[in-house]
């Protein structure tokens, strides 16, 4: 679909289309520069003001994975005006504000259109200094790889859309996905890593191919290490994966390389991911440090030399 879209020649555009990074780097004339991306999809829980703070953390997760620090966001907004609720309107906006209030950021305007099917997201702009950036190109063989939030979100909300999922959770997976990315960029651009993703619609596979790819190495996962929401293992087995799940190993082909792993790995590693953590590469002598600052982050495998490959064992 994107054949024939010219590519940016603007030498101030840092990261564009070309390397499908997280967001858009754009050179400021004093030397920072502007990190631009946009997000918005139709609800994945039924609680509208969950709903609203997801979708805003969602949005802000670009920026924060660019080693960046958003500012003003813009809301994307579609909602059957007729048809549903205005209380829920509000529940929804509400919960969007509060999360970009929590992470310090002025909701500055945005667009609406009336819609059959809610969707709800923002426009974030934020600024970062291009010699910290955090892009999917950084990555280098030796490196330790390290996840800030559990997998299975897609598992969880695809379980709950019929009932299927146990209370306790989905209440685990909506905590998760509320969470801002913010304390995990800061100690990451503190202890100097200069290569990651967050984990979304890819999936972990996929958003790691992106690194693979564009850092021209292999990576290696530790099913083992991987952590995993609650019943997320058991509801994948029970058959509750997502469509996006299958597009996701098709589009990865052979570059997925799945040995012998415990049940249920292959759907993990694959699910998509909604406001997932990061996922980000640490020189080994740093690794340490970067893990006592941020306990909740697991280290789940490394960067070996070879063509690029995403090797689950």
């Amino acid at each position: 679909m994107l054949r024939g879209i010219p590519v940016q020649d603007d030498p101030d555009v840092l990261v564009g289309l070309d390397s499908s990074d997280d967001a858009g780097l754009f050179r400021l004339p004093d030397g920072t520069a502007l990190v631009q991306t946009v997000d918005f999809f139709t609800p994945i829980v039924d609680d509208p003001y969950t709903y609203g703070a997801i979708a805003a953390a969602n949005a802000l997760s670009d920026v924060y994975a660019m080693g960046g620090r958003p500012l003003t966001a813009l809301n994307i907004l579609c909602f059957p005006i007729d048809s549903a609720p205005a209380e829920v309107l509000r529940q929804i906006l509400l919960g969007g504000f509060d999360k970009m209030r929590e992470a310090g950021v002025a909701v500055v305007g945005g667009h609406s259109v009336e819609d059959k099917e809610p969707k709800f997201g923002a426009a974030v702009t934020g600024i970062v200094d291009p010699d910290k950036a955090i892009t999917n190109a950084g990555a280098k063989p030796g490196q330790k790889i390290f996840l800030t939030k559990a997998l299975g979100t897609g598992i969880v909300a695809t379980a709950a859309k019929f009932d299927a999922c146990p209370p306790s959770a989905l209440q685990t997976a909506c905590e998760s996905m509320m969470k801002l990315n913010k304390e995990a960029s800061e100690v990451a651009v503190r202890h100097g890593v200069r290569a990651g993703t967050d984990v979304t619609g890819f999936g972990l596979a996929g958003h790691l191919s992106h690194i693979a790819r564009n850092s021209n190495i292999a990576i290696r996962i530790d099913s083992n290490r991987l952590p995993i929401l609650p019943e997320a293992i058991q509801l994948a087995l029970a058959g509750h994966v997502t469509a996006g799940a299958n597009k996701n190993a098709e589009w990865l082909g052979d570059m997925l390389q799945v040995g012998p792993v415990a049940s249920g790995i292959r759907d993990i590693v694959l699910d998509p991911q909604t406001s997932g953590g990061l996922v980000l590469c640490i020189d080994p002598a740093v690794a340490d440090a970067f893990q006592a600052d941020l306990p909740s982050a697991v280290e789940i495998g490394e960067t070996l030399p070879g063509p690029p490959s995403i090797q689950v064992h």
